[in-house]
């Protein structure tokens, strides 16, 4: 049976776009020290049970690879708890926005977690398939977001690390089952995440389905590439390899037009400070506090291309960003304000964190010209995105 390739029916929409002169993104080999362990390291802890109120075992799975990266990840939400990569110096630093408790995840606007059955938003929690209507949570009035209620990032997902020729990893698997937030189907997923020698934190989503339904998956990470050493990040230098966008209205819900970034604040096409046009007196920009949008990320063929680049100056750390997927949202962190406390209990204020999505469109089951989201019996869902971490001189 046929295999969908979320990279398709993008390619003929999308305008001609250069991809900027940023410095593109170098493994970087740091030394071993006392402290760091130089051998490729996989371990997973259960997490006791008077550091968290859940009835369920939570594992933490620790990574760490050959160059001394380190990622703590939890089996509750495949949450991205920690992700430790060296700044132009040498210096290690936690680069996601997290908290300590895993209790504190429950508060969270979806920190690091893994985002499903849709990611996004559905429009006014609704959309039909094969000519019968399904009805979601609104959780985001008026609409449905990130899966529901209980979505997939408040599951816990079952746990497998491995070590092997590829790296170090955790392979982490969850059945949904049929009628779950609203939408059919009893859907087997598995999401691999594969940390390396060459920097790079590989991410493989896997899915098959027992009845037509629809699925669009992402990592929902919130990166701070200066750590601890800002407060916000306005002043990292975005690339976006995308030449046109989905605008949206009052609601954030895709109006169904892809339209040219051409002239707009959302163009960044050539590296550009986050904060450069954040203000703009611009609709889009008026409508979402910020950037909170869906960009179309310009190939010329299925397979993975590079979505996005990020350069934060003051540290030189860089990051890159590859996928299958047809589109990327980036979101600036506008409804941050101050409210939680996170790690070591920094404050997470204002536009403290990014949010790089790869993705299908928001709320593509209500747009025909949208690429489907639509996964059937016999099909199986694969998508792969790349990030790959380095540092510029």
């Amino acid at each position: 049976m046929p295999t969908i390739s979320r990279a398709l029916l993008v390619a003929a929409a999308v305008l001609a776009a250069g991809c900027g002169d940023m410095p593109t993104p170098q493994p970087v080999t740091v030394p071993a020290t006392p402290q760091q362990n130089p051998q490729p390291y996989v371990s997973m802890t259960p997490l006791p049970a008077s550091q968290s109120s859940l009835k369920e075992t939570v594992n933490v799975i620790t990574l760490r690879s050959r160059n001394g990266l380190e990622m703590k990840v939890l089996s509750w939400g495949g949450i991205i708890q920690s992700l430790r990569t060296p700044d132009r110096t040498g210096e290690f630093d936690d680069i996601v926005l997290g908290f300590d408790a895993v209790d504190d995840y429950g508060k969270s606007p979806y920190f690091g977690c893994l985002i499903g059955r849709y990611c996004n938003r559905i429009a006014k929690g609704a959309f039909s398939l094969d000519g019968k209507k399904y009805s979601l949570a609104i959780n985001n009035a008026p609409n449905s977001l990130h899966g529901g209620n209980v979505g997939w990032d408040k599951k816990n997902w079952t746990a497998e690390p491995f070590q092997d020729a590829n790296g170090v990893g955790v392979v982490l698997t969850l059945t949904s089952a049929d009628g779950d937030e609203g939408y059919p189907g009893t859907v087997k997923t598995d999401v691999k995440y594969t940390l390396n020698d060459k920097n790079q934190l590989i991410v493989d989503y896997h899915a098959t389905t027992d009845k037509a339904t629809v699925i669009n998956l992402t990592q929902h990470a919130y990166f701070n590439l200066a750590g601890g050493k800002a407060a916000d990040i306005l002043g990292h230098q975005l690339m976006l390899n995308a030449a046109q966008y989905t605008p949206v209205d009052e609601t954030l819900i895709p109006t169904g037009k892809i339209e040219s970034v051409e002239g707009t604040p959302l163009d960044f096409r050539t590296p550009t400070a986050i904060g450069a046009r954040i203000n703009d007196k611009h609709e889009q920009l008026i409508r979402a506090k910020g950037y909170d949008h869906n960009w179309v990320v310009q190939r010329s063929a299925p397979g993975l291309v590079e979505a996005a680049r990020v350069l934060e100056p003051t540290t030189g750390r860089t990051l890159a960003v590859a996928t299958t997927e047809p589109g990327i949202q980036f979101y600036s962190g506008n409804f941050l304000d101050g409210t939680l406390k996170g790690k070591g209990a920094r404050t997470y204020t204002h536009r403290s964190g990014f949010c790089l999505e790869t993705q299908h469109y928001p709320d593509s089951p209500n747009h025909a010209n949208f690429p489907t989201t639509v996964l059937r019996p016999g099909e199986e869902y694969r998508s792969q995105t790349i990030f790959t971490f380095g540092v510029a001189k």
